[in-house]
């Protein structure tokens, strides 16, 4: 299949370089994951949830080359229609080797894409969003720590990230139904605006989610959730103390994850500019505010702040910035990073209220901080949001594709898990009780003999 000749360009070598150096810090984002789970868990399952990242980066690693590239950001390339605004054709750029296609259109041999901030490889954006796909499916093995079947873990990871995560980031990304397209549901929610001089045509309200609030953190988040009262709690939850074994994991874990996370958000303006350093001072302030207070929680609420307590508030910050990076100045920020902090605190206890076993309190900062980060948008965006003296329309928007989000994820995710269920969820109890680390992987962390 021929590309279109707009697609051939030179490409920026600047943005290029930081785009490739933002792809390998979100790529350390999982196995920084992998520590920060690994130390919340008890020792005996350490290797079992370390590995379940791991096996993730090689599933979707793959997958996401194959057809997942293909599926999220395929139609921009080939120029073709999406099929009805959820995703692109898997087929078109199947293995991606259009990708690597030459041809001579003035100066430039080879695929860019084009944006206002200057081209960059095409290849080199796939880099990018493969590392996203990678830690989106990653973060939801949190929640079922110690007793999910590995090799079921593998197939759902695949299965997953082809079915949910795909769409979902076409849908917000790729110009599918929760985009700032003309034909997604902000523009018929409230309209577009032609530019009579040059006839182009523009949302009124565009929804704003810059590096994953809704495709990556409301995703994962509302997975974890439905696999959790699917595949039911651990023996003894409720009454085992799950005390994490490695909290120096939990807080290297913690420091790799904001390491990584200014490739996560300053790498999505895809390019090095002043965008770019306004969104990493916002991922810093907000980080911080949101590590304040959760500890100011857990001060007035248990008397003593704890080294757990700061990573958890500083992954809930980092989730809670992401959608909004771009858009506040950096006091909105700290606003933002604080009461995720504090909401995402409160929101773990309800698990023991409510009787559901989210392992590593995926729900609880993941789900609760990007639905917080998401919509709050509406309220502290400078440009758009109701806090600055703007309506109601920017909140309006940022809610329904939260909303939008959670629905989806919430339908597709139940059906995947129904589905695998013949294939045998659960470890056995036996198995669950000795340690999944030794049942499953033959291993042990610790030779404690």
């Amino acid at each position: 299949m021929a590309l279109p000749d707009n697609m051939f360009g030179a490409a920026d070598t600047g943005n290029t370089a930081w785009v490739l150096i933002s792809a390998s810090l979100v790529l350390l984002m999982t196995p920084a994951l992998a520590f920060f789970y690994g130390g919340l868990s008890r020792g005996k399952s350490v290797l079992n949830m370390m590995m379940m990242s791991f096996g993730t980066i090689g599933v979707v690693g793959i997958i996401y080359v194959l057809w997942g590239f293909s599926m999220s950001f395929g139609n921009g390339i080939t120029g073709d229609k999406d099929i009805w605004g959820i995703f692109s054709n898997p087929f078109k750029l199947f293995g991606s080797d259009q990708l690597m296609e030459t041809k001579k259109v003035g100066d430039a041999t080879h695929v860019v894409l084009n944006s206002s901030t200057g081209s960059i490889p095409a290849i080199v954006f796939l880099a990018f969003q493969l590392t996203f796909a990678v830690i989106a499916v990653a973060l939801i093995s949190g929640a079922l720590a110690e007793r999910v079947s590995f090799g079921t873990w593998l197939v759902f990871s695949g299965v997953w990230a082809t079915l949910v995560y795909f769409p979902l980031s076409h849908m917000v990304w790729g110009g599918g139904l929760l985009s700032g397209s003309t034909d997604g549901l902000a523009a018929k929610m409230f309209g577009t605006t032609t530019d009579p001089a040059t006839k182009e045509v523009t949302t009124n309200v565009a929804p704003i989610d810059f590096a994953g609030g809704t495709v990556v953190h409301i995703n994962a988040g509302m997975a974890a959730l439905v696999l959790v009262l699917i595949i039911g709690a651990r023996k003894g939850f409720g009454k085992v103390a799950y005390r994490p074994h490695n909290i120096p994991f939990v807080m290297l874990g913690a420091a790799l994850l904001w390491f990584g996370w200014f490739g996560f958000n300053a790498g999505s303006e895809l390019a090095a500019d002043g965008t770019a350093g306004l969104v990493w001072v916002n991922t810093t302030v907000a980080t911080a505010a949101a590590m304040i207070g959760w500890l100011a929680v857990e001060w007035i609420r248990d008397r003593h702040p704890t080294s757990v307590g700061a990573a958890s508030g500083i992954v809930a910050g980092l989730v809670a910035i992401t959608p909004a990076c771009a858009a506040l100045t950096p006091i909105g920020s700290i606003a933002l990073g604080v009461v995720a902090g504090v909401l995402s605190a409160l929101a773990i206890s309800l698990k023991t209220k409510l009787g559901y076993d989210d392992s590593l309190d995926v729900v609880g900062v993941h789900l609760v901080a990007g639905l917080w980060g998401t919509i709050g948008i509406g309220l502290l965006a400078k440009e758009t949001g109701l806090f600055y003296g703007h309506d109601l329309k920017q909140l309006a928007v940022q809610t329904v594709i939260a909303l939008a989000a959670l629905v989806f994820t919430g339908i597709m995710t139940a059906l995947i898990a129904f589905i695998l269920k013949p294939m045998g969820w659960r470890i056995s109890e036996e198995d669950e009780m000795t340690g999944i680390d030794e049942s499953a992987h033959a291993e042990t962390a610790y030779d404690l003999a």
